[in-house]
């Protein structure tokens, strides 16, 4: 993404944001990404196998890895991984649903999304369709902790302050992602979520927000 038509202003606050952690803050974060993900790869593969097994056997028209393109740091796009939890056309399928869009802003959410498929259900219920995303910070495309990845179409809406939200690596679980009843805050406050994140966030908070995120996980309350 070309950042040339964001205005001098915008670019000041992007800095500014981008310089806001202590020192080492993100050689320290870089370290631990490497070192949770690997340590959560190596425990949950077998799980992962079985998770893709029931995904292909539960919808035999796909396999069980569904990737996206979504955008990262500075705007760079990257494929996110999940286990396949909708039909195999789902995103073609997204069109004739959009009157039925339940949330606000760029985002496309709707209650009983009939794309999703029995097993994917149970997928999202425990999160468990974002273990893949693992690997994703393994590469360097996401955090383990920071904001949602947005998808191209969202962020060709965004403005400027919006776009604040790209100083930074994406990350598989969120302050937002960790708020009770998420699907229901409106777009402008998961925004604002994300920026004060990036104005505040420090190893401890990261690992604050990791902690909550499991315990949503086993309280069957997703993340």
């Amino acid at each position: 993404m070309d950042y040339s038509n964001v205005d001098q202003k915008t670019r000041e606050k992007m800095d500014e944001l981008f310089r806001t952690p202590k020192k080492n803050y993100w050689l320290r974060k870089r370290v631990f990404d490497v070192a949770f993900s690997l340590l959560a790869i190596v425990l949950l593969s077998p799980f992962l196998i079985l998770i893709g097994l029931l995904v292909v056997l539960g919808d035999p028209h796909g396999g069980p890895i569904f990737k996206q393109k979504r955008i990262g740091r500075h705007g760079r796009e990257f494929y996110m991984y999940k286990v396949r939890s909708m039909v195999v056309n789902a995103e073609a399928l997204q069109k004739d649903l959009m009157d039925k869009n339940e949330a606000d802003g760029p985002a496309f959410k709707i209650k009983d999304d009939p794309r999703i498929t029995p097993v994917g259900r149970v997928l999202r219920k425990y999160s468990l369709d974002e273990l893949p995303q693992f690997f994703n910070v393994l590469k360097g495309d996401m955090s383990v902790v920071g904001p949602r990845p947005p998808l191209p179409a969202e962020v060709e809406q965004f403005d400027d302050y919006q776009k604040l939200k790209l100083v930074v690596t994406p990350g598989l679980t969120s302050v937002w992602q960790t708020t009770s009843s998420r699907n229901d805050v409106p777009f402008d406050e998961w925004i604002e979520m994300d920026i004060a994140y990036i104005k505040t966030r420090t190893m401890f908070f990261d690992l604050k927000l990791i902690f909550k995120t499991v315990i949503l996980m086993l309280n069957k309350d997703g993340c």
